[in-house]
């Protein structure tokens, strides 16, 4: 089991950016798709981004696809997520998650696909 460690967080205005950070704890995921997930409030847990392990792929949502924007740093085993002109829409606790690259495959945008999680990290966007 991977921990994975998340910060970012927090509250900004409409129109804002945050961007958020995961890092696994004692363990380099290379060979691993490492994902942002998020939770709304009283809705399911939805897709939002991933990245392969080499960094050479990245898939995003439709909902975010020019606003949100997923990299990684092997260097420094640390995954990004880059949230510009955020909405109220956008409020959410963001999961990283990491999953075995060969495992997903083309299940990327499945919750189910990743073995690991982070504990969550709030993003709450005012009006």
């Amino acid at each position: 089991q991977v921990q994975l460690v998340e910060s970012g967080g927090g509250l900004v205005q409409a129109g804002g950016s945050l961007r958020l950070s995961c890092a696994p704890s004692g363990r380099t995921l290379s060979s691993y798709f490492m994902a942002w997930f998020r939770q709304p409030p009283g809705k399911e847990r939805e897709f939002v981004a991933t990245v392969s392990g080499s960094g050479d792929r990245t898939y995003t949502a439709d909902s975010v696809k020019g606003r949100f924007f997923i990299s990684r740093d092997s260097a420094k085993n640390t995954v990004w997520l880059q949230m510009n002109t955020l909405k109220p829409e956008d409020t959410a606790v963001y999961y990283c998650a990491a999953g075995i690259q060969y495992k997903i495959g083309a299940t990327w945008s499945r919750s189910t696909a990743y073995d690991n999680w982070g504990q969550g990290t709030q993003v709450t966007v005012s009006s």
